[in-house]
């Protein structure tokens, strides 16, 4: 099987887009922007096949269409709980996540977050959900479309999320502090489909390296104005 067969089966490159990360994907589901956009449509061109980018709102609708055969490739963060139905590439850029909590909160560390009575409102699915549901001891995790809304909505101790959007939220919502410093690095990646053959995994990880190395990566974050967001250094998996 060709390397074009294999990851665009059915005659287009099925691209699965979450629109739920700012920094990664901007726009509509009818025009998309941002740096997967801009990889997805690379990977397209190198193919010689027509891109179709399937938008979602959230991390898990992005993966659920990825391991049920409803896109060719993915962009998400390299999760342990993902990674046994997808093969990632190494990361190519690399964001943070971070907690807020009201002003007068006694909690002032990282350290202090994990304790019990203490509620964390995060983004279902989200890289950081997954995280923090394998390293939390004490505190506990309330999931909601977006970890900031179930902050707000029940008052909870903590909200969690990526740095950039809970910056602008923090800066929205006098009261609230940002706890530093972050407390995981998100690692977000290329992925495709465990099946697909060694050779097309290697091509894909191939081709992330050479987008990284060429500032491809850098210059679609620069043009999505997301400077916050640094490229992964090089790497492979």
């Amino acid at each position: 099987m060709s390397i074009i067969s294999d990851l665009a089966p059915t005659g287009v490159l099925r691209a699965s887009i979450n629109l739920g990360n700012p920094v990664l994907a901007q726009g509509t589901p009818a025009a998309p922007s941002g740096v997967t956009v801009d990889i997805a449509r690379e990977l397209a061109a190198r193919l010689g096949v027509a891109v179709e980018l399937v938008c979602f709102t959230a991390a898990r609708e992005s993966f659920e269409a990825m391991a049920q055969g409803r896109a060719d490739i993915c962009f998400l963060a390299v999760e342990p709980a993902r990674e046994a139905q997808v093969a990632f590439t190494a990361p190519y850029v690399v964001i943070e996540g971070v907690f807020a909590v009201p002003d007068g909160s006694a909690i002032t560390t990282v350290a202090d977050v994990d304790r019990e009575g203490v509620r964390v409102g995060v983004k279902n699915g989200s890289a950081y959900d997954l995280f923090l549901s394998r390293t939390l001891q004490h505190a506990s995790i309330v999931r909601g479309d977006e970890g900031v809304d179930v902050f707000e909505e029940l008052g909870l101790e903590v909200a969690a999320g990526i740095r950039q959007p809970m910056t602008d939220f923090v800066k929205a919502h006098p009261g609230l502090r940002l706890i530093e410093p972050r407390f995981m690095e998100i690692q977000q990646a290329m992925g495709t489909t465990k099946t697909c053959a060694p050779a097309t995994l290697e091509f894909l990880r191939a081709f992330v390296e050479e987008l990284k190395a060429n500032g491809f990566i850098a210059e679609a974050l620069r043009r999505s104005n997301q400077p916050g967001a640094a490229v992964a250094p090089p790497g492979t998996r």
